[in-house]
């Protein structure tokens, strides 16, 4: 390797893309191209980086096959950052097996971080916690800073804030000591979710919105809470999902949201159901609805009759209490996603939401003519981003494993 290539590398490593650029701007051969792709990547340009990777990866043969492997990491990374999760895992696995067999440990385990991130985002959060435990302790700073992100993410979706905290903690002292102004931005991105209003509760007619400390402090008390972010109702360790059932979903939230007052049977009807007008086929039908839901709390709490309507009642509960999202939004699961600022593929919603990419494609229509996202780019290479959403995190909508599960 000549004296350009290893400057140009270190320059990399230490996060100055420009000035790798300048050492190999005009080299076209294969260790010239792989770094001129690592650089644009970088720089935010990924289509022409993962250009450059491909022919780097076909200009270093088959008997270099620890320079192929590289690159192929490279490439699965800039699919990760562009959101492009239908890479195949298969690939980056013989890639990192080739790299381990080869001794160069650093970038196996670099490869094995892309495919925990990747789970991460697509809500497999046990997968992940058992894949930590296969990386390498000791690994460069860089590594050192992601796998500290990666257990702060974790802890965050399971809403343990304390643990988050510490690995952010950790997370920032490894970054001064890199010195990378890019990994830097990164642990501070993560640490300002923290720090933004993460829920709304709302109970006895009153709203106040919630830090995810706060949040975690809510779920760990004695109330019955409605949990419309997650699509559950919740009590001590009692945990019931109500994902697939909406309506009774929507006449927890609303017997909640008045506890200990009743709610009127037409009000239930026309929030449960969306109706403008109720009718006594519409009570009928009310009727069953509190049936079925009083079936499935029975054990956490009841539902009795009154003479205009309903109300609850809290058999160890305390208080009574509704989690709700900051700003409530139709779509608000696509654009929990999109809060994170970078571009998606609708493929890659598709996959991460457990949804089809024709119900993901009709959101993502209804929001750009709401002017709430853009995309660019069409066919295979259309992407769809929008700004986060300004003073609030989507963290509670994103997909998480539930006690349930």
């Amino acid at each position: 390797m000549d004296s350009l290539i290893t400057a140009a590398a270190r320059a990399l490593a230490a996060g100055d893309p420009i000035g790798a650029l300048k050492l190999v701007a005009l080299r076209n051969d294969a260790s010239g191209l792989a770094l001129r792709g690592i650089a644009l990547a970088q720089l935010g340009e990924h289509a022409r980086a993962r250009e450059l990777l491909r022919s780097a990866a076909r200009a270093f043969g088959r008997r270099e096959a620890v320079a192929r492997a590289r690159c192929i990491v490279a490439e699965a990374e800039i699919a990760l950052v562009s959101r492009d999760l239908n890479w195949t895992a298969k690939t980056l696995d013989a890639a990192r097996a080739t790299l381990e067999a080869h001794g160069d440990h650093v970038n196996a385990a670099h490869a094995r971080y892309l495919e925990i991130r990747r789970l991460l985002l697509v809500g497999r959060l046990d997968e992940v916690e058992r894949a930590l435990k296969t990386v390498p302790r000791f690994v460069p700073l860089a590594l050192k800073i992601a796998h500290e992100l990666i257990l702060a993410q974790l802890a965050m979706r399971r809403l343990q804030t304390k643990q988050a905290r510490a690995a952010l903690a950790r997370a920032e002292r490894v970054a001064e000591r890199a010195n990378i102004p890019a990994l830097t931005a990164e642990v501070g991105s993560v640490l300002e979710i923290l720090n933004t209003p993460a829920a709304r509760l709302i109970a006895k007619g009153q709203e106040r919105l919630l830090l995810l400390d706060e949040v975690e402090t809510v779920l760990a008390s004695n109330a019955f809470i409605v949990d419309s972010c997650r699509h559950v109702v919740r009590h001590g360790q009692d945990t019931i999902s109500l994902a697939t059932r909406p309506v009774l979903l929507a006449l927890a939230r609303v017997l909640a949201e008045a506890w200990p007052d009743d709610v009127a049977r037409d009000e239930l009807i026309l929030r449960a159901f969306r109706l403008r007008l109720a009718d006594e086929s519409h009570r009928a039908r009310l009727r069953v609805e509190i049936g079925r839901l009083r079936k499935l709390l029975r054990a956490i709490v009841d539902i009795k009759a009154t003479p205009r309507g309903f109300a609850l009642t809290t058999h160890r509960a305390r208080d009574v209490v509704v989690l709700a999202r900051p700003v409530e939004e139709k779509h608000a699961a696509v654009l929990a996603f999109l809060a994170d600022g970078e571009s998606w593929s609708t493929s890659a919603l598709s996959l991460a939401l457990g949804a089809s990419q024709r119900t993901v494609q009709r959101s993502l229509d209804s929001l750009a003519l709401a002017g709430k996202v853009q995309s660019f780019g069409r066919g295979r290479a259309q992407r769809w981003m929008t700004p986060p959403m300004p003073g609030f995190t989507t963290l509670l909508l994103l997909p998480a494993a539930l006690p349930t599960d």
